[in-house]
C-alpha cells in the first residue's frame, strides 16, 4: 500500500471521527440547557466531562485532517492548500473556545451548589453569559468549517482527486450551509435541513477514500512547480 493510499484511509477515517464525535457530544451535554442548569450540571458532572474529552478528540480530528491531505492539495495549489490548513485550524479555536465555556458553566454549577447563600442573580447572570459564549462559538466555528468545505471541494474537483460529482455535491453543500449559518445566527429558524447535504457529502467523501483511495492518475509527481490555483 503506497503513501498515498495510506494517506486517502487515514483522511476518510479522520473526517468519519470528527463527525460522529461531534454528534455523539450532543447527547453528554443536554444539561446545560435545563431550566435548572445551575444545579443540574454539577449533578451531572461526569456527562459534561465526557463531552469536554470528545470534543477534544474532534478538535484534533478537525486539525488533523489538512495535514495530512496538504502534501496532495499543495501539488495542485499550494495557495488553497495553505488556506485549507488555516481555516479548519480557525475551527478548532472555536471549538475549544465551547470547551472552555462548556467548562466554565460547570465550575459555574460546582460553586453555585456549594454556597452557603447563594446570589441567584449573580450566578443565573453568569451562566446566561457562558450559556451565550457557548451558543455564539457553535455558531461561528461553522464559518470556517464551510469555508474549508469550499476550499477543499474546489481543489478536488479542478484536479479530478476524486469522482467530481462528488466533489461538486460538497461545493454546492457548502453553498446551501452557508445561508444555514447565517438563519440560525439570527434565529430566524431551525437551519438543519440546510446542513445536511454537506454533512451527508462528507460522509460520502470519507467512504470513498477509505474505500478507493485518490485517482492515482491526478495525483502529481512531488517536484517543484508552479501553482495551479
Amino acid at each position: 500500500m503506497d503513501s498515498n493510499r495510506k494517506t486517502a484511509i487515514i483522511v476518510g477515517v479522520l473526517f468519519i471521527i470528527a463527525t460522529v464525535s461531534t454528534l455523539v457530544s450532543s447527547v453528554f451535554i443536554g444539561s446545560i440547557y435545563d431550566p435548572n442548569y445551575l444545579t443540574v450540571v454539577s449533578a451531572n458532572e461526569n456527562q459534561v466531562l465526557i463531552a469536554v474529552l470528545i470534543w477534544l478528540v474532534a478538535i484534533a480530528s478537525i486539525v488533523s485532517i489538512p495535514i495530512m491531505i496538504y502534501p496532495i492539495l499543495k501539488k495542485h495549489s499550494e495557495s488553497l492548500a495553505l488556506g485549507y490548513v488555516a481555516a479548519r485550524i480557525f475551527e478548532g479555536f472555536f471549538f475549544a473556545g465551547c470547551i472552555i465555556a462548556l467548562l466554565s458553566m460547570l465550575s459555574l454549577s460546582r460553586e453555585f451548589v456549594s454556597a452557603t447563600a447563594p446570589v441567584v442573580s449573580y450566578f443565573e447572570t453568569s451562566g446566561a453569559l457562558l450559556l451565550a459564549e457557548l451558543d455564539w462559538n457553535s455558531i461561528l466555528l461553522d464559518f470556517p468549517f464551510v469555508l474549508s468545505a469550499l476550499i477543499l471541494n474546489y481543489v478536488l474537483y479542478k484536479s479530478k482527486l476524486i469522482p467530481r460529482w462528488l466533489s461538486a455535491w460538497g461545493f454546492i453543500g457548502g453553498l446551501i450551509y452557508l445561508p444555514g449559518i447565517l438563519i440560525g445566527m439570527f434565529g430566524l429558524t431551525d437551519p438543519t435541513i440546510l446542513f445536511a447535504p454537506l454533512g451527508l457529502q462528507e460522509m460520502g467523501l470519507a467512504a470513498w477514500l477509505i474505500g478507493k483511495g485518490f485517482n492515482s492518475s491526478a495525483i502529481l509527481p512531488s517536484q517543484p512547480k508552479s501553482d495551479q490555483s
